[in-house]
């Protein structure tokens, strides 16, 4: 459970950090919110693992 929260506000930060990015230029809303889903989305593949096991690691489970 504890892993799951950490790695879903990662996930959060970096894809609000990509809108953030991304409001300086010519960007369509399209595409700010799919590259926002797509970070998000890439952000849960990549932390998921390490996030789980680093928790796991620290607990002693």
């Amino acid at each position: 459970m504890k892993a799951s929260v950490i790695y879903t506000s990662l996930s959060l930060i970096a894809s609000a950090l990509f809108l953030l990015a991304t409001l300086g230029g010519e960007y369509t809303t399209v595409e700010r919110i799919g590259g926002a889903v797509w970070v998000f989305m890439l952000s849960m593949i990549i932390l998921m693992p390490l996030v789980t096991s680093s928790v796991k690691k620290r607990s002693g489970g």
